[in-house]
């Protein structure tokens, strides 16, 4: 199953318009951000100890936070004498902290040094997510159009229809090189709405960083009531590998700022969450078990702070397992259970093989004798190889092709080529000699 270029139309169906109509509008007053004052009063003093001065202007465009509400607390922080206005900047007040409000300051900043968009609570985040719950519709065919640059045979695409519909948690396994990450990195294919995310999230005083430009893609909106603490984005999709560890399931203090890290699985609510290679962690199979046992079947996940203050956040997302091992040498029937649907990705049919061939060469409109394919089958065989698999044509043009460059002519595939790359890709069956 290869990659190619071919640009893709999403397939979903677009969610209903109470989900728009359910996402955070922009707070006009203190009461209404769902943070407690001294969370807000205590980002003003950290910025402005930071930046020695301000507008309020400025403090919007970092913190987020309306006019309407940046002026209350700026005439609150006049009469409590912790800032003194230096003069206007157009129809703006430039102020700066006095010596009370910077002594006010540089104690707050010891507890966190946290300066961005002011958070959002914990309840609302909770019920945002849950809005946001993925609902598509698919057919063979659409879904077929969001795998359009892979081969794949009909009776795989109906063992993927009925889990996707139901955004249950998905386990691919099979031999290696048959194009399950492939596949898992596709699904976010099916979606074509986009869902908001917080910049952080407050629980009990404690700041929750959440959105990630690494993972959270920034889509336009055009919506001007949105409270501008959420991100419009893409649903994410977050893959981890053989690096995924206890500790990358809990939520992270940095030392230096005091923030906290969301968790790998609260950065992909609303989308997905694929755990490639499983087994091979440096977290085992059975504490994974252990840890998402309750996720898996209930949707909610229970993080804990430094304190040990243990509170509830959603769990809303799809986890897809992509795995060459037996899955029942993994985990137990418990955790197997918690899985709703099993999809092995088989090894690839002779004609499922010879389409991958063709695609692969097409695509880089290189040359090839006739007959091209069926050689290469019988070559991977004659080095080895037990069984046809998908991801064998695709490597094996990029040796051809590494092999014409090394020599100075153009890429062709030629039967010549093949056995030059063949020979370059599978190990010797012959045993090393010794002394």
């Amino acid at each position: 199953m290869m990659t190619s270029n071919v640009a893709v139309t999403p397939t979903s169906v677009p969610p209903p318009d109470v989900r728009t109509n359910a996402r955070p509008v922009i707070p006009d007053r203190v009461e209404d951000l769902g943070i407690s004052r001294s969370v807000v009063t205590d980002l003003i003093l950290r910025y402005l100890w930071l930046h020695g001065s301000g507008t309020l202007s400025a403090l919007h465009q970092t913190l987020k936070l309306s006019f309407p509400v940046l002026e209350t607390l700026f005439h609150q922080f006049r009469q409590q004498q912790l800032l003194e206005v230096k003069g206007m900047v157009g129809n703006d007040y430039s102020f700066s902290l006095t010596a009370g409000g910077r002594t006010q300051a540089t104690a707050r900043n010891e507890v966190c040094q946290y300066v961005g968009p002011a958070p959002v609570c914990i309840q609302e985040y909770q019920q945002v997510v849950q809005a946001q719950a993925a609902q598509v519709r698919l057919s063979r065919e659409s879904l077929r159009q969001a795998f359009v640059d892979l081969v794949l045979p009909d009776g795989l695409l109906d063992q993927l229809g009925p889990s996707l519909i139901g955004h249950q948690s998905l386990f691919l396994y099979g031999g290696t090189g048959n194009g399950k990450t492939s596949i898992a990195e596709r699904i976010l294919r099916i979606y074509q709405d986009t869902v908001v995310v917080p910049y952080a999230v407050e629980v009990d005083g404690h700041i929750i960083s959440l959105y990630d430009p690494v993972v959270h893609r920034a889509a336009p909106s055009a919506d001007e009531q949105l409270d501008p603490r959420w991100v419009v984005c893409e649903r994410p999709c977050i893959t981890v590998g053989g690096e995924l560890s206890a500790s990358m399931l809990e939520l992270r203090l940095d030392e230096t700022t005091r923030v906290f890290v969301s968790p790998c699985q609260m950065k992909a609510n609303n989308g997905i969450l694929i755990i490639d290679d499983f087994g091979r962690q440096v977290l085992t199979p059975r504490e994974l078990l252990n840890r998402w046992i309750v996720p898996l079947d209930r949707r909610v996940d229970y993080l804990t702070l430094a304190s040990g203050m243990k509170f509830q956040v959603p769990f809303e997302l799809m986890v897809v397992f992509s795995t060459n091992l037996n899955p029942r040498d993994l985990a137990d029937e418990a955790f197997l259970r918690r899985i709703q649907t099993k999809v092995m990705v088989e090894n690839v049919s002779a004609e499922i093989f010879d389409q991958i061939f063709q695609r692969v060469v097409q695509n880089a409109q290189a040359p090839s004798e006739a007959g091209c394919a069926e050689y290469l089958r019988e070559r991977c065989f004659a080095a080895g190889a037990k069984a046809l698999r998908a991801c064998y044509p695709m490597d094996i043009f990029k040796l051809v092709k590494a092999i014409s460059e090394y020599e100075g002519r153009p890429v062709r595939m030629t039967k010549t080529n093949i056995d030059h790359a063949v020979g370059l890709y599978f190990a010797k069956q012959d045993e090393i000699a010794t002394d």
